[in-house]
This record gives structure tokens, sequence and C-alpha cells, in this order.
């Protein structure tokens, strides 16, 4: 008797694992059957999600004006400088996934600059030529357009390492400063960028020479190998796990599509990222070279508003916390958000949580439309002489 009651139960135990296997077969093929739509799908994901309309050109660069969603609020305008790697509508990816549009509903006149695509011409482009060129150009541009004194100025990732410099070299054109997960203090080993760039085993010098701008699939190979077993393993089995789920799909493609959207990095400013940052870390000891110009971070004396992930595994806290207590200002805050490197822009809590608390600060800190009229804005820009 006992060993029929064995049999039984073994015979049960096949019978479970069978159904499971059929059903498991049946998800997997109806899974297959969705593949052949997926390149359709990618090509039709929208790059960004704001309405915009270019208002300056400046060589490869365009700055993007937001048409308003909300009455005008705010004489300031407010411009969001990102980095030179990658595309910057990852701060408009999507409709629930934009930081962009958190202050344009919130009546800010909101402007981004698109630095465009180097070429092998563009491989001498300097620090210099961004942060006392390119830049200037643009705020000065926005000053006219606007009839504002001075603007606000978002920075996100190598874009706000960028903007803290435009900053500290040019204080009287900028209102507000808000950094997002930038690379300030170089010092930290906390970050595998930081140990693969140390001048013990990488030759910035001889990378750039032999380069010229550096590859955008050496970049890319790069981001990917910082979490080599998620981004190569768990990541493509989760998708596939899920790919008969639309809205997964849908946000999945979209940001992936932004993840392998690299671009080249003009030469010279990588060699200096590489050589005077991460390499001597000159910013934070007030040596950091900017054309003729040094950068002392104490210049800063606008507001300042400091925002970093606890997850950040491109950017640690360790080298954006300093930035706080490096400036000159009195109005200072920093806040440490629990999420990624991305994720800070794109993530639903940093949305729902992260960005009203931002647009709060920077509304308290704005010039209000409640005073004189704002001029009215001119014509699109042209290119304009450089300092």
């Amino acid at each position: 008797m006992t060993t029929l009651n064995g049999l039984g139960g073994l015979t049960a135990a096949w019978g479970r694992w069978m159904e499971d296997m059929t059903e498991e077969g049946l998800a997997n093929l109806r899974r297959a059957g969705r593949l052949p739509l997926l390149w359709d799908k990618a090509r039709r994901v929208k790059k960004g999600a704001t309405p915009s309309e270019v208002v300056y050109e400046e060589g490869r660069l365009k700055v993007l004006h937001y048409l308003p969603q909300a009455p005008a609020a705010f004489r300031t305008p407010l411009l969001f400088v990102f980095a030179l790697v990658n595309r910057p509508y990852i701060l408009d990816l999507k409709a629930g996934k934009s930081v962009v549009s958190h202050f344009v509903r919130r009546g800010f006149d909101t402007y981004l600059v698109d630095w465009g695509t180097p070429t092998d011409a563009d491989r001498h482009l300097s620090l210099d030529d961004y942060v006392n060129g390119y830049l200037p150009n643009v705020v000065q541009h926005l000053r006219e357009r606007t009839g504002a004194e001075t603007v606000n100025v978002l920075g996100y990732c190598m874009g706000g390492t960028m903007s803290s410099m435009f900053t500290a070299l040019h204080q009287d054109l900028v209102r507000n400063l808000i950094l997002l997960a930038a690379g300030i203090d170089f010092q930290t080993r906390d970050g595998l960028l930081n140990v693969w760039t140390d001048a013990s085993v990488f030759d910035a010098d001889g990378f750039v020479e032999a380069f010229g701008n550096v590859p955008a699939s050496f970049l890319q190979n790069m981001f990917t190998m910082l979490k080599p077993v998620g981004n190569l393993l768990e990541k493509p089995i989760n998708f596939l796990d899920r790919v008969d789920d639309d809205v997964f799909v849908e946000e999945y493609l979209t940001m992936e599509g932004w993840l392998n959207d690299n671009i080249p990095v003009p030469g010279e400013v990588f060699r200096a990222f590489a050589k005077y940052l991460y390499q001597q870390n000159r910013l934070v000891k007030g040596t950091m070279p900017v054309g003729r110009h040094v950068v002392s971070l104490k210049d800063i004396t606008c507001p300042v508003l400091n925002l970093m992930a606890s997850k950040d595994d491109l950017v640690p806290c360790a080298q954006s916390r300093p930035f706080t207590d490096l400036v000159g200002s009195a109005d200072r805050k920093t806040i440490e958000f629990p999420a990624g490197h991305i994720g800070l822009a794109v993530g639903s809590k940093a949305q729902k949580e992260l960005w009203p608390q931002a647009v709060d600060w920077l509304a308290a800190r704005s010039e209000s439309l409640d005073g004189p009229a704002a001029a009215t804005p001119t014509a699109n820009g042209r290119r304009r002489k450089r300092r």
C-alpha cells in the first residue's frame, strides 16, 4: 500500500511538472511570436515628449525651447545643460518620465542645449570652447530673447561638471544653479571609472593621439561593463520574460534606445576630463585650467541645489557631495535620493518625489513675472562671436 501511495505521489508530481512545462512552452511560443514585431516598435519610439522649437544654432549646437504648457510665471529662464555623451532627450524621455515637463508645467521658460554630434573636425574642441564659448553665447541669446539679466542653469552628469565651471567663471550670468549627478571631487575610488582612468593604467594623451575623438563604441562598452552581469545577462533575460507586456516593452525600448544612442566625445575635452579631473582632481584643488582661466568653485555665490543618487555607479555620491561645501554660496542644499544615475531623472519615485521638490526650490528663487513685463522675444538666434 505504501508503495502504491509513493507511486501515486510520483505520478502526480510528474503530471504537475508536465503541465508546468507545457504552460511555459506555450508562453515561450507566444513570446517568440512577438519578437518579429519589436523592430517596428523600436523604430517608432519617439525621442522627446514635450513640444519644442529650435531658437538658436551655432556650429553643431542647437538650443531647444519648450513650448509653454501653463501661463508664464517666471522672468528667469531655465537652461538644461546635458553631457557630451549620449543625447539630451533623457531629460524629456516620455510622458511621465520627463524632468523638463515638471518645469514647463510650472510656468518656467525652459530651454535645453543639444550639443549635436561631433565629427573628426571637432577633435580639437576644448573645454574652453564649451565653457567660455558656446555656453556664454547661448546665455547671451536667452538674455536678449527674454529680457532677463540672468538664467537658471541645471546641469546633468558631465554637463553638471561643465555647468559648475561655467558658473564659477561667469557668476554674473547665473541666478541659480542645480547640479544633477555631477562629478566634482574625483579622488574617490568608489566608482569603476575612477579606477579605470587611474594614471598608472590609463594614458589619456596616448589615447587621444591615437583616436582623436573618443569613439561612441568605446564609451558604450565602458558603460556596459560597469554592470556586466546586469547589462549582459539579467536585462535580456528579464526582457524576454516580459516581452508580452506591452507597457514594459515600450518603456524598455525607449530606455534602451537612449542608452545605445551614444555619440563621440571631442578628444580634447576627454583629455581634460581624464587628466585634470579623474587623474589630478584639479577642480576641487582650485587649479582647474579652462582656456586662460583657472576655476575656483568658491567664486560660485548664487543659490545651489546639489542632487545626487545613492545608488549611482557612474557618479558616486562621494564624487558629488563635496560640491556643496566647496562653493561660496550662503544658500545651498543637498538632496541624496535613493536611485541610480538614470533613475534620478526618469525613475517613477524621482518623478513623484524629487522633481516637485526641485521645482519648488527653483520657483522660490527665480524672478517672478509679477514685476515689470518681460521683453518681447526676438527672432531665432544666430551665431555670435566668441569671447
